[in-house]
């Protein structure tokens, strides 16, 4: 109606999307979320329960959503995926002991009802260390060449230095661009 004639000649308003950062503990999920809110990266505490930032890239208002990666927390993910307009899964390159448990987590993440179609993003974090496996092997590793119900995409990353960060921005960006076409 009037309302939408009127922000259309005033320019629209920033759209505001939904973005959830999930991943085991430890992998970087504040870090990351930190570096996107341009805020100081050196002292990150690990999360209890989950922090939200809004961050402006590419004209959107994102509000991000990252939640704690803790076994005891990993059952209430879910709570957190209503409304989702795109999912952020952080890995922790480096630490390959446990490539099959974050593997079982998405795995079982993908499969929620209420992520039907929302895109993927996995940042393959920690490329600034040596034993960090490279981002190729690591979506071999979670089969994401199996999604076909979603884009997705992997981005090998450093959440410390900001290495690779605005890459997965940009992707982000064109996801939000697809979509609103």
């Amino acid at each position: 109606g009037l309302l939408s004639v009127i922000q259309r000649l005033k320019g629209s308003p920033e759209q505001e999307l939904r973005i959830v950062l999930l991943g085991l503990d430890n992998a970087g999920k504040t870090t990351l979320l930190k570096r996107l809110a341009s805020e100081e990266v050196s002292t990150v505490t690990p999360t209890q329960g989950f922090n939200i930032k809004s961050v402006h890239s590419h004209g959107f208002k994102l509000n991000v959503w990252d939640i704690g990666g803790q076994r005891s927390i990993r059952p209430y993910w879910r709570k957190y995926l209503g409304s989702t307009d795109l999912l952020i899964y952080v890995i922790d390159s480096a630490d390959q002991k446990r490539f099959e448990e974050t593997g079982q987590e998405l795995a079982e993440l993908t499969e929620e009802e209420s992520l039907t179609g929302v895109p993927l993003l996995v940042f393959a974090n920690k490329q600034d260390l040596v034993t960090a496996a490279p981002a190729a092997e690591i979506a071999e590793g979670l089969s994401l060449h199996t999604y076909r119900d979603r884009e997705w995409q992997i981005q090998a990353c450093s959440a410390l230095s900001g290495e690779g960060v605005q890459d997965g921005m940009n992707w982000i960006s064109s996801q939000i661009m697809n979509r609103k076409k």
